[in-house]
């Protein structure tokens, strides 16, 4: 950041009084610029035991699988956001069942959120970010073309608790080399 979005100022790095960390400050209006974690909600869209996943049609990792997931939009909670995202990648509506992931990536500024979700109907199809959309089985799950390492850790919980019969709500953090 260079230049101040309140008055148009140059901004200097500094650690302003009472703080502990360096954040950007206007000169001339003495603003604070703070610079916070996204939040992405997603959901497990689930359907008669399988569980509804895109193909990205969009960067990054365009061409691999990803549960609906995305950045809350001011305004919205993070259970509007994750049912949002999978109307706007998969066209499914969902019903939220629970929680079932926060996890934070710090490499990235990230924290996800992760519901598990029943279609309403057996209904879903291809949004602007997908290029296909597909039910898949546990077993099934195209494990070695996921898009993300935080997709591959919440899947690996997410298929061993289907097969346990029973979900737990997870924590943690994920690392670029996870999974």
């Amino acid at each position: 950041m260079k230049y101040c979005s309140h008055c148009g100022a140059p901004v200097a790095l500094k650690i302003p009084a009472g703080d502990t960390l360096p954040r950007h400050v206007c000169g001339a209006c003495d603003t604070i610029h703070y610079q916070n974690p996204k939040i992405v909600a997603g959901c497990i869209p689930e359907w008669e035991g399988r569980i509804l996943l895109c193909r990205r049609a969009i960067e990054p990792r365009t061409g691999f699988w990803t549960f609906p997931a995305g950045f809350m939009e001011l305004g919205e909670s993070a259970e509007q956001a994750a049912v949002r995202e999978t109307f706007e990648e998969a066209r499914a509506v969902v019903q939220l069942e629970s929680l079932y992931a926060v996890l934070t990536l710090t490499h990235v500024n990230q924290v996800y959120l992760v519901y598990r979700g029943r279609l309403r109907a057996h209904e879903f199809g291809c949004g602007s970010e997908s290029l296909e959309v597909q039910l898949f089985g546990t077993e099934a799950i195209p494990w070695n073309e996921l898009a993300f390492p935080v997709i591959r850790d919440v899947l690996v919980r997410y298929a061993a608790e289907r097969r346990a019969g029973t979900f737990s709500v997870h924590s943690g953090s994920i690392s670029p080399r996870s999974s």
